[in-house]
């Protein structure tokens, strides 16, 4: 089986917050994919601090690439091997990786168990007040300045034609540059929602505001992670 297992969004969430399959799955086997090796860890120590790590076989998961290492693990799971699939943050397979693993299971006849846990991108969502029914996720804005007011212009533009709500991040170093361009290019009455620190009990952040408003009162949002959410 490969168990679709989510992290955590914040280290500060209560283990209370997720479900307890997750720590079930976590001790049932050593084989995890993952995206970075000391992230997994520390989320691996979140749910079962008593699992033992030397014990943990961590494979890395790239999408721009194959390696030998994932064609070992393949031949593990065709051996009938357990493994888990961790994200960096929240569930796996948005806005990660790990669609090239499950798509594979799907093609070998292996099962795939997804566990309920946090998704950034829809609790962001459900928390703006915009329309849940219609939405649409575009990931990371893109980085050349030009390329970009077009892109932030064009998910205006949906949200006034359409109505549907649109979702998109950043990088969280490049946070505040991008609000400064959302400021920019984003007409003063078109409705803006920043949900930053997600399930931080204590640092959590988010508020739906027109960009008149967020004009007088700028967040900071420097290396926190957070989702922008469009709509009306």
């Amino acid at each position: 089986m490969l168990f679709l297992i989510p992290a955590y969004l914040s280290e500060n969430s209560p283990v209370a917050y997720f479900a307890p399959a997750i720590r079930e799955y976590i001790l049932k086997t050593d084989y995890f994919f993952v995206e970075n090796e000391k992230t997994a860890r520390k989320v691996i120590k979140f749910f079962c601090p008593e699992k033992k790590q030397p014990d943990l076989k961590l494979y890395l998961l790239d999408k721009y690439s194959e390696s030998a290492d994932l064609a070992e693990a393949r031949r593990l799971m065709k051996d009938g091997h357990d493994f888990g699939l961790l994200s960096e943050a929240g569930l796996p397979c948005i806005a990660d990786p790990g669609n090239i693993m499950v798509k594979w299971c799907h093609e070998n006849q292996i099962q795939v168990v997804p566990v309920n846990g946090p998704s950034s991108i829809i609790l962001a969502l459900i928390s703006s007040g915009f329309n849940g029914q219609q939405f649409t996720f575009h990931g990371y804005l893109p980085i050349d300045k030009s390329e970009k007011k077009k892109k932030i212009q064009q998910l205006e533009n949906a949200v006034q034609q359409s109505g549907y709500s649109q979702i998109f991040m950043e990088t969280p170093y490049r946070n505040n540059q991008l609000v400064e361009d959302l400021m920019k290019f984003l007409n003063p009455s078109t409705s803006l929602c920043i949900a930053a620190n997600i399930n931080d009990p204590d640092r959590e952040f988010i508020r739906t505001r027109s960009m008149k408003d967020w004009q007088k009162e700028k967040p900071e949002l420097h290396k926190i992670p957070a989702v922008f959410v469009l709509g009306k």
